[in-house]
């Protein structure tokens, strides 16, 4: 299999969840999960095709780590993962992993989102670990936890 897929649901309409999710990156993405980890000033996704998704660390350093591929405001958003497998960043877009996140809304105030991660055989040698590291708990179980209760505030 050459992807991650995650279910989950917040308590909260697809809206509010998309807002969150993707304008509000900077508030719930784990700071120990970047380059700058504490020293970090800003992660965040530029919400258009072929926005940028970049880190903003100490004494201007700035790392693009993922480009928009599509994006339907407050339902779905589609990016590039250009990190490797040995965390490095990845300049090429081909040689880089896609994600695709879904936002439905359900009976109530209820979101489901569809989270998926593929194309790991892009990463080449080290794809199959990259992958089998990013769907254990230290992967996005935990990021994806965080974004979790973000949503409860």
């Amino acid at each position: 299999m050459d992807g991650i897929s995650k279910k989950l649901t917040v308590e909260i309409n697809a809206k509010k969840a998309f807002r969150k999710f993707v304008h509000e990156f900077n508030q719930w993405w784990p700071k120990e999960y970047t380059w700058s980890q504490d020293f970090l000033r800003e992660i965040k996704i530029d919400p258009k095709i072929d926005g940028l998704c970049t880190e903003i660390g100490p004494y201007g350093f700035r790392i693009d780590w993922g480009r928009v591929t599509n994006l339907t405001e407050n339902e779905s958003i589609e990016f590039k993962w250009q990190i490797s497998p040995k965390r490095e960043p990845i300049p090429n877009p081909d040689a880089a992993s896609d994600i695709k996140i879904n936002f439905t809304q359900q009976n109530g105030s209820a979101t489901s989102i569809e989270f998926e991660h593929y194309n790991f055989r892009n990463h080449a040698d080290g794809g199959k670990e990259y992958q089998e590291m990013m769907d254990s708990e230290y992967g996005w179980d935990y990021i994806l936890g965080q974004f979790i209760n973000y949503c409860k505030e």
